[in-house]
């Protein structure tokens, strides 16, 4: 009797060595998923007629109506190479910017990544950040070159031109790993076609090639060509003749590392606790048999299920019924039940070794990013995103009797995207979230109304700005309400050399509580002073908090407390209680009272939050707002219709060339003059206009429209302001 495919799958998930966690990363519409469907489709765990078409990773009924990734999904597939079996984990992930943070997320989980690349298109914007996002997490790419029939159809080139029209990708991609990646991965992860690690083919006709299969079959671009000048049988014959699945499943298991390999590099970079110890250990070297660690990436909220956590379990065995622990939470949980994937479906497993992307079922409240562990440990580096959220809007549930539901439904949401920030007031019954961009949050209003049920009415899309100092302040004091302990601020701008490596990922976002020399040593590459270094306690969110004082006794019992308030104002800040960034808040001095009843949270919180948003407001404060730098691409006669439409919009032009008939545009725009640019854009270029966005900053927001913008945001949000210039809610808190 043949084997059933999760029993392949178990045999296999027991040996690292012929594992493989990979994922898809792409620009939008470079064909990810319709190629993620022939992978599967190679492993008959679906009808090949149906592979490329049936799109079944794309499950959700929205992704179908708008024809894009929106989720990233899971698969477990088996793959045979040179007379073993190998295990390929695939997650095929979204290749829309405002769902770049399950593309991070996924990085997370895999080790090693295929980037798909358009062959009409080549790279574009969205390419640079997935690549990014990769080599943050230390994922080594592999390059697809896809669409190749395009060239023969449609621009009906020769075999010539095809050739260096792939070297010109190659080239590119290349340029990108030596800017983006790390010193010793500058070299060693470059793509080339001699190596092996860049193929070529159609995922839509289910054919691929590389240097090996060609030089192994005898297959060369003329047979591709001559194929397609035979109509569809010809590629159909040449499907049969260089599957896809097998060239690139091929290419993954010679060059993409297993976990053994891949966790000896990455473990360093993504987890801070001490690599000598007994989980360090077992960590670095993928130990089943060690302490189990497990990293969440993704919350899907079932409602048969309840909530399923999939992620990576880096070292150690689970099992069913296992207690763990949970970081984040700091609760523990039982383990009720695992699985592995097969796209929509989860098939049940009694347990999982290190190394294996499993789902798990059983805990509730949990976080993607969470580390889940046998014991109490350091957790895993928080999964840091490329852009952050900077478009709001205001939801609320048309009818009073949802509220309730309506606030169940927006937590589901931020468990399963901790990308989107939600804001909960059961009190007004008003509740903001806040994502990357309009098309993010239309879609989670879509899911609430349609696959949640709760129909709910949103206001206009609103900018999320951020707040900062340009100056020194003075000492300020900051006292507890018993007036027995007193805390002194200083606080600056951060220096911008050190806020550009915590946005790079070079400097980890955590709270410092040990000695940590590769935190110490990447701080004093970016700039930092020596003598300040070690005495970093918190880094969040682009803000630092430094402890300046000398001898205070009992300033570790209330250190804790002090960083839990500085994140409290970096959350919402003094001017607007907006979020803050690029702000170095340092304690000088403190005199606490000798008695720990005395110096409790009640006390301590208030005499930080006041002493911290204070020397904010003698710092000169100002507003700072997100600015997109997008690309246009259209036919050069509407070039003076994009040069219009950029100016109209406060937007700054920073480069404009031309490509054969067409002109690509780079400009800088506020974000808040991008809503409605989609259609605006459309209508200008009689349809024919395209835009992505390439980067997202932040810069100071005309000094004109400082007031007017802090007036207007403090309306909106009901704030009154205090004595010291503070914006506070009237019920103070």
């Amino acid at each position: 009797m043949a084997e059933k495919m999760v029993d392949k799958i178990l045999r296999i998930m027991k040996n690292p060595e012929h594992i493989r966690n990979i994922c898809t990363s792409a620009h939008i519409d470079h064909g990810k998923t319709t190629f993620s469907d022939n992978l599967i489709a190679g492993a008959g765990m679906m009808s090949e007629a149906l592979a490329g078409k049936q799109l079944v990773l794309d499950f959700h009924e929205d992704e179908a109506q708008r024809g894009i990734t929106i989720d990233s999904a899971n698969c477990s597939m088996v793959h045979e190479f040179d007379n073993n079996e190998y295990l390929i984990n695939l997650i095929d992930t979204p290749g829309h910017v405002d769902f770049g943070g399950d593309v991070t997320r996924a990085m997370r989980a895999t080790d090693g990544t295929i980037v798909l690349v358009c062959a009409v298109e080549g790279v574009m914007p969205q390419t640079e950040t997935v690549l990014k996002q990769a080599l943050r997490e230390r994922v080594k790419p592999v390059l697809f070159i896809n669409k190749v029939d395009r060239l023969i159809k449609e621009l009906k080139l020769t075999p010539q031109q095809m050739q260096e029209r792939f070297v010109k990708i190659i080239a590119h991609v290349n340029q990108l790993i030596y800017k983006i990646a790390e010193e010793q991965f500058k070299n060693d992860w470059q793509v080339s076609v001699e190596q092996g690690t860049v193929a070529f083919g159609s995922a839509f006709h289910n054919w691929a090639l590389s240097l090996s299969y060609m030089k192994k079959t005898g297959i060369t671009f003329k047979d591709v060509i001559d194929a397609y000048n035979n109509g569809p049988e010809g590629y159909k014959v040449l499907a049969k003749k260089a599957p896809l699945h097998k060239v690139v499943l091929d290419m993954v298991i010679k060059h993409l590392p297993n976990p053994k390999e891949a966790q000896k590099y990455r473990i360093p970079k993504i987890w801070h606790g001490d690599l000598d110890s007994e989980v360090g250990k077992a960590l670095v070297n993928c130990d089943p048999n060690g302490p189990m660690s497990f990293v969440a990436t993704k919350i899907v909220v079932d409602k048969h299920a309840g909530e399923v956590v999939a992620g990576r379990l880096f070292s150690g065995t689970i099992k069913t019924g296992m207690e763990v622990y949970l970081s984040m939470a700091k609760k523990k949980a039982r383990v009720q039940q695992i699985s592995v994937y097969n796209g929509p479906k989860r098939e049940i497993i009694e347990e999982a070794k290190a190394g294996n992307i499993i789902g798990i079922i059983g805990f509730k409240d949990v976080m993607a990013g969470e580390t889940i562990s046998s014991v109490e440990m350091e957790p895993f580096e928080e999964i840091k995103h490329i852009f952050e959220p900077v478009v709001t809007k205001a939801i609320e549930a048309k009818k009073a009797s949802d509220l309730p539901k309506l606030i169940e439904v927006l937590r589901d949401v931020k468990k399963e995207d901790p990308g989107v920030r939600i804001e909960i007031n059961e009190e007004t019954g008003e509740h903001l979230i806040s994502g990357m961009g309009e098309l993010q949050l239309d879609v989670i209003e879509n899911r609430i109304r349609t696959e949640k049920g709760v129909d709910v009415k949103t206001s206009n899309p609103i900018v999320v700005y951020r707040e900062t100092v340009t100056a020194r302040s003075p000492q300020i004091e900051g006292k507890s309400p018993n007036k027995h302990n007193k805390l002194y601020f200083v606080v600056e701008p951060l220096e911008k050399n050190v806020w550009q490596a915590i946005k790079d990922g070079r400097v980890p976002e955590m709270r410092v509580k040990k000695k940590d020399e590769a935190l110490w040593k990447a701080l004093e590459e970016a700039g930092l002073d020596p003598k300040v270094v070690r005495k970093v306690r918190d880094i969040y969110h682009g803000n630092l908090l430094i402890d300046m004082t000398r001898g205070i006794v009992h300033i570790g019992e209330i250190i804790d407390m002090v960083m839990d308030m500085f994140e409290d104002v970096m959350n919402y800040g003094p001017i607007a209680r907006e979020p803050c960034t690029g702000v170095k808040v340092m304690l000088m001095d403190a005199k606490l009272h000798e008695d720990a009843i005395h110096r409790g949270p009640s006390q301590i919180y208030p005499a930080v939050r006041d002493g911290i948003r204070l020397a904010m407001m003698n710092a000169k404060p100002l507003l700072l707002e997100p600015i997109q730098t997008l690309q246009f691409e259209a036919p050069e006669e509407y070039m003076g219709a994009l040069s219009k439409l950029i100016s109209n919009r406060r937007g700054q032009l920073l480069d404009m060339k031309q490509e054969g008939g067409d002109i690509i545009v780079k400009a800088k725009l506020p974000v808040d003059e991008t809503f409605g640019l989609s259609s605006e854009l459309r209508s200008a270029t009689s349809g024919r206009g395209v835009q992505f966005v390439v980067d997202q900053t932040f810069e100071k927001l005309p000094y004109e429209l400082q007031q007017k913008r802090i007036n207007a945001i403090r309306e909106r949000k009901g704030l009154k302001v205090n004595e010291d210039g503070i914006a506070v809610r009237d019920n103070n808190s």
